[in-house]
């Protein structure tokens, strides 16, 4: 084990145990993107990736309108309409 190994260890031991929990989380998500080759993206990255129809409708609305719709679509399907 390097010195240095040895040092962050004795270091992680001295933390309370939310930071431990930090500390695998941290290194969880570091491994994941190493194993998937994926690192972790940012929000701001999908900016512009939403269809357009959803600019300028009202969450709550659209939530409610497509929500009917599915509705709708599963009633039909019971009926044998689709």
């Amino acid at each position: 084990m390097s010195p240095l190994l040895e040092q962050v260890l004795n270091e992680i031991d001295q933390l309370g145990l939310e930071e431990r929990r930090l500390v695998m989380v941290h290194l969880t998500e570091q491994m994941q993107g190493e194993v998937t080759g994926k690192k972790k993206r940012k929000l701001s990255e999908f900016k512009g990736m939403m269809k357009s129809p959803l600019f300028g409708e009202d969450a709550q609305e659209w939530v409610s309108r497509t929500r009917h719709e599915g509705d709708t679509h599963r009633e039909d399907l019971l009926r044998g309409d689709v």
